[in-house]
């Protein structure tokens, strides 16, 4: 069997549809992940900070604040039933969908470039690629923490620090696929595989070291077991999405770019004679 070569013309597009379309597949087992999983912790840190916020607004009352320290009475914009159903089916799912339409892309420039892998197995390797260097590698330096922890001024930090080091981890990993390629006619695959494997994992430990680290530390009264439900949760819901994605996407590139006989012969079949 011959080497899959890169999609051309109109290929990509249809590619670029049929990645969009496992997006919004691996996005719905996503919300199931994130409903199931990932709203319980979500609602036990709002009843954590609600809590924190009632016990400090009684004891500035008590000290005489006066109405500085009244809780003001404000009405939820969108309710928290609405946030944790449609709202967060939303937001997976438009992430799914842009996610694995991104990843299509990727997808059509490896193809073909970085070994005689199958469609189906190319995808599972660009989704695996893409959860590492998008989500873990982030994750390892900045995990996630739920509402109650943060402060709301450093929010703008934390999040460019996140970006930052996705960034970082995609350029790292593209430098290792790159030097594996360029290794391996020396060292051979597996050698130059496990070398360029090893440089990544020592480049990351690098940045690791020299970003600054979230100084927005985690309270010492919040829930330690709420906070790792939380991590786990947020991880899992990363990890199905794109597992799901690889899947999914595997299949229908596969079908598209190396089908089988039978769809093969009637795909000729149906073809209007020259």
């Amino acid at each position: 069997m011959t080497a899959p070569t890169a999609p051309t013309g109109s290929l990509v597009g249809k590619l670029l549809v049929r990645g969009m379309l496992a997006g919004l597949i691996a996005g719905l087992f996503a919300f199931a992940v994130a409903y199931v999983a990932g709203e319980p912790s979500v609602n036990a840190s709002i009843a954590v900070e609600e809590a924190a916020a009632k016990a400090e607004h009684a004891t500035a009352h008590d000290h005489g604040a006066g109405h500085a320290a009244e809780e003001s009475a404000e009405e939820e914009v969108v309710s928290r039933d609405v946030q944790s159903t449609a709202g967060l089916a939303t937001g997976v799912l438009v992430y799914g969908v842009a996610l694995g339409g991104i990843a299509s892309l990727a997808f059509c420039f490896v193809l073909g470039r970085v070994g005689r892998f199958t469609p189906k197995a190319t995808a599972a390797l660009v989704a695996a690629a893409a959860f590492t260097t998008v989500y873990l590698v982030p994750f390892l330096k900045y995990p996630a923490t739920p509402p109650a922890v943060g402060n709301p001024d450093t929010i703008g930090k934390r999040t460019t620090l996140f970006f930052l080091m996705i960034l970082l981890s995609v350029l790292l990993g593209i430098a290792a696929v790159i030097a594996g390629r360029r290794l391996a006619p020396r060292l051979g695959n597996w050698n130059a595989t496990v070398v360029a494997g090893a440089g990544f994992v020592a480049a990351v430990a690098i940045a690791c070291a020299f970003l600054p680290a979230n100084e927005d530390a985690v309270k010492p009264d919040f829930p330690a077991a709420v906070l790792w439900d939380f991590r786990l949760a947020t991880l899992g819901i990363q990890a199905v999405l794109w597992a799901v994605f690889g899947l999914a996407f595997g299949l229908l590139a596969q079908r598209l770019l190396a089908p089988g006989p039978a769809s093969a012969q009637a795909a000729r079949a149906a073809a209007p004679a020259a």
